[in-house]
């Protein structure tokens, strides 16, 4: 069944009315950045939009039919995503990292018309297999690369690279005219990698985009001109949301990370722009705190001065005016999302004071579904539940027995597209949504997260273990980068991928970093409850593949 729980007070014409409006109010600002590339105002989108519109209609495109997307975060690829959702349109964004055969998987299943994608990406694409649509157009041209329509593509291209070129001048608000489109329509059909397999389409309709930005512009704060980063993929619903689709609606100047987002390259991009809010993952700010502060904690004279009174307060001090430095100096507040964050740098940002506050959500909620300002955030908690929005934990005791998320309201996915099976799966019969995520909540309604339901193993006296944190434990000690814990025939094993900074700055050999893990394993057992000791630890050689959420894509290394 479809998700029929309806509470959608969405106002007119949703998020168009969004667009509309801040088209119309902040034209000559600054909108789009590429990092250390061009910059165009709200006029230049304005009219770039226009001329998307004039396309799509000489194609005979019509509302409700697909048009996507794929490559990394840039200004082009914003302005075509505004464009196509506000022609009425549905816009299909597809992961770059995809590799090519899931890349044309997702153009045929979501029956595209167009293919909008970079020129690096079309060099690994075969357009003999996408066969059903018009064409494909190099989003860095501006320019038909594959025309199906004996040349009707290319000249309606050609007709849109004037709009491409302009500075915006003869745009006019008065010139927009977006289709009316209902709560309940389909705007976004995102194709999520997840960590299960093979990805499936979640169709987000126009009021849970609309509810997640509504939620922004009421509870969190930016001004028009202001600075945004966009780093994490715009592909995935919860980069596409806060870092471009509601900064626009603000009048906000977003600058685009057009290339693979290191964290040096990340940190030298927060310093350039300063970014008066940041989005981030747990990975990013884990790295920076282990390179950056952790070294500086674990000096000698550091350590006797954490041990005063009074005195480490100036450590703390030191130590937070540096983490704000790195991250620009300007913003309000980090809100981490996408994974847990480890527990001892999340103790240590709070003792030190610094704006940070960790939110939960999923793609199927487009993305959002709680959240709290870092003022009032509380530890180990992702927040309280968003507007609109409901929540139980399916246990006898919510408060105190671990129990599967549930949630219902605006934010909510239609369903699965093509696929009744997984539909019927994520909702229950009473319209509740199946997070798959493990957790309790308070009085407040704070969600704290304890893991997934399909990552939890069976302790042998029927303990419920949660692999996340025994993770969290393990990644916090010395030479690990990262590990990933499985069930290995009724035995806990930890792969464990060494630092190998840290390592061949000591010029360790294999056997002596194995020797090393053995250790890792021995204090990870000591600060452990015993039922979730590791009885092996394995050296993994590479980094682990991951979601572009950066989770550990954990199927690939179940037994």
């Amino acid at each position: 069944m479809l998700n029929d729980f309806k509470t959608s007070n969405m106002d007119n014409n949703g998020y168009l009315d969004f667009v509309k409006a801040t088209l119309s109010n902040h034209g000559s600002l600054n909108a789009f950045s590429d990092y250390k590339g061009d910059t165009i105002t709200y006029n230049q989108v304005g009219e770039r939009i226009i001329g998307l519109h004039q396309l799509y209609k000489e194609l005979g495109i019509n509302k409700g039919d697909k048009v996507a997307l794929i490559g990394r975060n840039m200004t082009s690829w914003a302005v075509i995503y505004l464009g196509t959702i506000s022609y009425g349109a549905v816009i299909v964004p597809i992961l770059p990292d995809f590799n090519s055969n899931d890349i044309h998987h997702i153009v045929n299943h979501s029956e595209s018309k167009v293919l909008f994608t970079t020129d690096l990406i079309f060099d690994k694409l075969d357009e003999t297999k996408m066969k059903d649509i018009m064409g494909i157009v190099s989003i860095n041209q501006c320019a038909s690369i594959v025309d199906n329509t004996d040349g009707k593509l290319q000249i309606a291209v050609e007709k849109l690279q004037p709009f491409f070129k302009g500075d915006g001048s003869s745009f006019s608000a008065d010139q927009l005219d977006f289709p009316f489109s209902s709560s309940e329509e389909l705007m976004v059909l995102s194709y999520t990698s997840g960590t299960s397999g093979f990805s499936k389409g979640v169709l987000l309709p126009h009021r849970s985009i609309w509810s997640n930005i509504k939620y922004a512009q009421e509870h969190l704060i930016l001004k028009p001109g202001e600075r945004v980063v966009s780093f994490l993929p715009l592909a995935h619903a919860y980069g596409c949301l806060f870092e471009f689709l509601w900064p626009f609606t603000m009048g906000c100047h977003v600058t685009f990370l057009t290339r693979t987002p290191s964290p040096q390259i990340i940190t030298e991009a927060f310093r350039q722009v300063k970014p008066h809010l940041i989005l981030s993952v747990p990975l990013i700010l884990e790295k920076i705190f282990k390179k950056r502060v952790q070294p500086q904690l674990e000096e000698g004279k550091v350590k006797t001065l954490l041990k005063i009174p009074g005195l480490n307060k100036v450590v703390y001090n030191k130590v937070k005016k540096k983490l704000l430095e790195v991250f620009g100096g300007e913003f309000r507040e980090i809100v981490i999302g996408g994974a847990a964050l480890n527990k001892d740098v999340e103790l240590f940002l709070r003792k030190i004071g610094f704006p940070f506050t960790i939110g939960y959500g999923m793609t199927e909620c487009g993305p959002l579904i709680s959240y709290a300002p870092w003022r009032e955030s509380r530890k180990f908690s992702a927040g309280t539940l968003v507007d609109r929005m409901e929540v139980k934990i399916d246990s006898k005791d919510p408060y105190n027995e671990v129990g599967e998320i549930l949630v219902k309201g605006d934010n909510t996915l239609l369903g699965y597209y093509k696929n009744q099976e997984a539909t019927d799966e994520i909702f229950d019969e009473e319209g509740w949504l199946h997070t798959g995520d493990l957790g309790v909540i308070d009085e407040q309604n704070f969600i704290y997260i304890k893991g997934r339901s399909k990552n939890m193993l069976l302790g042998a006296s029927g303990q419920n273990i949660y692999p996340e944190e025994i993770e969290a434990t393990i990644n916090s000690l010395e030479y690990v980068q990262e590990c990933l814990v499985r069930d290995n025939d009724g035995k806990l094993e930890a792969l464990i991928y060494p630092d190998y900074e840290a390592t061949d700055a000591e010029k360790l050999n294999k056997s002596q970093i194995e020797e090393k893990l053995q250790g890792v394993k021995a204090e990870a057992n000591r600060i452990l409850p015993s039922y979730m000791n590791i009885q092996k630890v394995t050296l993994f050689p590479e980094e682990f593949e991951k979601t572009p959420k950066k989770s550990i894509k954990r199927y690939k290394y179940i037994k």
